[in-house]
């Protein structure tokens, strides 16, 4: 009985077995991308979308201060009745004592009435807005301020009684005057968000050259 051809029926020109063995050889796989290589090209990545994001949304504010302003009232009012309706519905846990729920209550349908107050008109929302924030900034004031001065091991304790002072003092303003204090809170908002949008997108650059030096195997 005959042995069976070891080669190409066709002849030794058309037999590719060492073809593709070479190729085999002289092409390897890439290596796996390590979870640190890819935590480090999303970092940048998710530092620049936010800056982008940031400068963006401070052009905007800068260019149409009036309408970003009855935009943020409207969207306060919504957030006001959406907390709301998850308060209401964390007062009837049953995790939480009789007093708790009571306050849970009280604040949920407090912040329900406060937000459906907002969208009678943009000037309430507005006036609300900016005396949300306004006690906001003088009750933290106050805290910094006490919480400074009764405290001789603070660190940078001058410096805390001075920014407390001035917050307790902005909040004041704020209520005192809440359209035209929540006008130039707008402009300067919008001017923060464009720096920070600039700083965001300068470290996302710095970051990505970083990223770069981390093997890919890592």
């Amino acid at each position: 009985m005959s042995e069976a051809p070891s080669g190409s029926p066709w002849g030794p020109e058309y037999d590719d077995r060492k073809v593709h063995t070479q190729r085999r050889v002289t092409e390897p796989e890439p290596p796996f991308e390590g979870p640190l290589h890819a935590l480090s090209k999303a970092a940048w990545q998710v530092v620049l979308i936010t800056g982008i994001a940031s400068l963006i949304l401070g052009v905007l504010v800068l260019i149409w201060p009036g309408s970003t302003l009855l935009a943020t009232g409207i969207l306060f009012g919504v957030y006001l009745v959406v907390s709301g309706v998850f308060q209401l519905v964390s007062a009837f846990g049953t995790h939480k004592t009789t007093g708790l729920r009571v306050l849970a209550f009280i604040s949920g349908a407090l912040s329900i009435l406060l937000g459906l107050f907002c969208f009678r008109g943009p000037m309430q929302s507005i006036l609300l807005l900016a005396l949300w924030i306004g006690i906001g900034w003088l009750i933290r004031g106050i805290t910094q301020t006490l919480a400074a001065a009764s405290d001789p091991s603070m660190p940078a304790r001058g410096w805390q009684v001075f920014l407390g002072i001035i917050t307790f003092v902005a909040g004041i303003v704020l209520i005192d005057s809440p359209f035209e204090s929540v006008a130039v809170l707008t402009v300067v908002g919008g001017i923060w968000l464009v720096v920070v949008g600039v700083v965001e997108i300068v470290t996302a650059v710095r970051m990505r050259g970083r990223a770069a030096q981390v093997p890919r195997e890592v």
